[in-house]
């Protein structure tokens, strides 16, 4: 599966709301916490994420000795802040949908409660006849 980046995120926001990134967020902060402002959360998140990676990454870059053989130390660099930062933005997504979300009442039984079987009305009585029968 290929790297989902945040432009890509932003896009796919942009497409579903058929509205700019930022005229979404200011709409968002008028209104009750929802699925919009969950996945605008989520973006933010990521985009965070990935400035905090490319930061260490150069940094790392920088404090190594440049003669040494440096692959090894910045892939455990940067697999390791790509790990806090998926667990970050995972728990910043899911709280954000969890706080969008609101628990369902329980529904109280009725004042008169309905029989659980309705009355079966009695068959037709056949009508007496005048008539004789032969």
């Amino acid at each position: 599966m290929p790297d989902v980046t945040s432009t890509e995120i932003a896009g796919r926001i942009e497409d579903l709301y058929a509205a700019p990134l930022a005229d979404l967020a200011s709409h968002a902060r008028d209104q009750p916490p929802g699925m919009l402002s969950a996945l605008l959360g989520m973006h933010d998140a990521l985009a965070l994420a990935e400035r905090s990676i490319a930061f260490h990454r150069d940094r790392l870059a920088q404090l190594v000795h440049p003669e040494r053989e440096v692959s090894h130390v910045l892939d455990c660099a940067r697999r390791l802040a790509e790990a806090v930062a998926v667990r970050d933005v995972q728990a910043k997504a899911a709280s954000a949908v969890l706080q969008s979300l609101g628990r369902v009442p329980v529904p109280q039984p009725s004042p008169d409660p309905v029989p659980a079987v309705p009355a079966v009305p009695a068959p037709p009585v056949p009508a007496a006849s005048a008539a004789r029968s032969r």
